[in-house]
């Protein structure tokens, strides 16, 4: 049975994988395999652009750490939706942001790269961590730092078939999102070779963008799980 999302207490387990932060994770996963990235979004717009992406069915919303005020963007969001929607910070390139991230609400870290000192930070804090990608050595190198799950980034440059070798040796409990590149036309193929979720960026929300493209965005990556 999965724990509570308001639960961030982290228990290992004998392969030192965060069993909680993981079950925690998969409670949004298993209800919509879509991570909303809203880079740019404002904390005048948050609550807005959040309330259009919840509506579409999506359960994680990632507010990248290069956006305007985001700390208080990810507030608004975290109190506006609770434990409705998985809410954190992406682009986390520091430790000193995690515990920044924790304060305000966030519960997901997000990294485009391998940074073992923001992994075990996330970790550490009970956190679900989140850290990019690209080859074998970093994917076993940010397990063994404590990531939860693995972020196969930049996408555009990797393939199905690159993900279906490398999935030869993960292990299987560590959930793989994809992304960069990702298209309602072409999040199938990387679904059917194992990715557990793909995040969408600027194909899904660019700064400024109303609410009602967001809505419509939105709806169109929802309906594209069904292809």
């Amino acid at each position: 049975m999965a724990k509570s999302a308001s639960s961030p207490v982290s228990t290992r387990s004998q392969k030192g994988f965060d069993v909680n932060a993981r079950e925690h994770l998969h409670r949004y996963l298993d209800q919509c395999p879509l991570v909303a990235i809203v880079r740019g979004v404002t904390p005048d717009e948050a609550e807005a652009i959040g309330g259009a992406i919840a509506e579409s069915g999506m359960r994680i919303i990632e507010v990248p750490l290069n956006s305007r005020e985001p700390l208080r963007s990810i507030e608004i969001l975290v109190r506006r939706f609770g434990d409705e929607l998985l809410i954190g910070a992406g682009t986390v390139l520091d430790s000193a942001d995690v515990a920044r991230v924790r304060d305000v609400g966030g519960r997901i870290i997000v990294s485009p790269n391998t940074n073992i000192d923001v992994i075990a930070a996330a970790a550490g804090a009970g956190l679900i961590s989140s850290p990019g990608y690209f080859t074998p050595s970093e994917a076993f190198a940010a397990i063994r730092a404590g990531a939860t799950a693995l972020k196969l980034f930049p996408a555009e440059g990797a393939s199905p078939a690159m993900l279906k070798a490398q999935l030869a040796v993960l292990p299987n409990e560590v959930p793989i999102l994809v992304v960069g590149g990702v298209t309602p036309d072409n999040m199938r193929p990387w679904l059917d070779t194992g990715a557990t979720g793909l995040g969408l960026g600027g194909g899904l929300y660019k700064a400024g963008q109303s609410v009602v493209d967001t809505r419509s965005k939105a709806q169109a990556y929802v309906a594209g799980l069904s292809r």
